[in-house]
C-alpha cells in the first residue's frame, strides 16, 4: 500500500511539478514577517520567484534563506517602502534578477492608533504616507515592465486593506480612512491596466494574528521618523476574546491562512476576477 501511495505521489508530482505560480515574478513588501512572510512563503512554494522586501533587511534575507532552502528562488531588498527612492530601488532590483514582474503584493504597514481628537498631524501623515503613498508609487514605477500589450502572462496587483477601510474602527481614523483609500486606488487601476491583461485586487483582513493583533503591553514597536510607535491592542487576551464574539467562526486568522487568500487573487484561478475586494475576515462584518 505505501509503495502504491508513493507511486501515486510521484506522478502527481510529475503532472503538476511547479505550482500555481510556476515562472512567475511577485515583489512582496513587508514580507519579513507576519501575513507578508507567510504570502512569501506560499508563493515561492507554488513557483514564484519572490522579492521579499522589507524595512528590516536582515529578517527580509532570512526568509529569502527559507525559500532557497526549500529549492525556490528569492532576493531580499531592504528600505522603507515609503522613501522617495524605494519604488525605483525594488524594480531595478527585480528586473536585474528576474527579468519581469508578474505580481505586486503591497502589503507593508502598520496602524498608529489614537482617537480621532487626539490623533496628531503626524500620526495621519505617516499613515497615508506608508499605506496609500507608497502603493502607488511602487504600482506607477512598475508600469513599463506591466503595460505591455499583447503580453498573456499571468499578471496582478493585490493591494492590501482591512476591514477597518470597509467599516471604520474606533481609534483608527487614520488607518480606517487609508485602508478606503487602497480600494478606490484599486478600482482605478483595474480600469487603466485591464487592457494591458493586468488584473487589480484588494483583499481585506479581518482580525490575523500577528504583532500588530497582539497585547500592546507585549511591547512589539516599529520605529518610524525616530519616534517609536506601539504595536498591537490595549489588554491584549480580553481584548481579543471580544473581537472574536463579533467573528462568526470563532477565531482569528493565521497569517498562513491569511496568504491563502492572497495566493487565490494572484493565482489563474482568479483570471477573470479584477476591481473586487476579497474579505478574509472569518465572516465578521458581514
Amino acid at each position: 500500500m505505501a509503495d502504491r501511495l508513493a507511486q501515486v505521489a510521484g506522478h502527481l508530482s510529475a503532472s503538476y511539478p511547479r505550482g500555481l505560480l510556476a515562472g512567475e515574478v511577485a515583489i512582496i513588501t513587508g514580507a519579513a514577517q507576519g501575513i507578508g512572510r507567510s504570502v512569501a512563503l506560499l508563493f515561492a512554494k507554488e513557483g514564484a520567484k519572490v522579492v521579499v522586501t522589507d524595512l528590516d533587511e536582515k529578517k527580509a534575507q532570512l526568509v529569502v534563506d527559507e525559500i532557497k532552502l526549500a529549492g525556490g528562488d528569492a532576493l531580499a531588498v531592504g528600505g522603507d517602502v515609503s522613501a522617495d527612492d524605494f519604488p525605483e530601488k525594488v524594480i531595478s532590483a527585480t528586473i536585474k534578477k528576474f527579468g519581469k514582474i508578474n505580481h505586486i503584493v503591497n502589503n507593508a504597514g502598520f496602524t498608529y492608533d489614537r482617537m480621532l481628537h487626539t490623533t496628531p498631524d503626524d500620526a495621519w501623515d505617516i499613515i497615508m504616507r506608508v499605506h496609500v503613498r507608497a502603493p502607488f508609487r511602487l504600482i506607477r514605477a512598475a508600469a513599463p515592465h506591466m503595460r505591455i500589450k499583447g503580453n498573456t502572462e499571468n499578471r496582478s496587483v493585490i493591494n492590501v486593506s482591512s476591514t477597518s477601510g470597509l467599516h471604520g474602527n474606533v481609534g483608527q481614523a487614520n488607518y480606517a480612512a487609508a485602508k478606503a483609500a487602497v480600494i478606490g486606488l484599486t478600482k482605478t487601476l483595474c480600469k487603466e491596466w485591464g487592457a494591458f491583461g493586468v488584473r487589480a485586487n484588494t483583499v481585506a483582513f479581518g482580525l490575523v494574528q500577528t504583532r500588530l493583533t497582539a497585547a500592546k503591553e507585549e511591547g512589539a514597536a516599529i520605529e518610524i521618523d525616530g519616534k517609536k510607535v506601539a504595536l498591537g491592542i490595549p489588554g491584549g487576551g480580553n481584548s481579543n476574546v471580544n473581537k472574536f464574539a463579533l467573528i462568526p467562526l470563532g477565531r482569528g486568522a493565521t497569517p498562513d491562512e491569511a496568504a491563502g487568500g492572497v495566493l487565490f487573487l494572484a493565482s489563474p484561478l482568479a483570471s477573470f476576477v479584477s476591481g473586487h475586494t476579497l474579505e478574509v475576515t472569518g465572516g465578521a462584518g458581514i
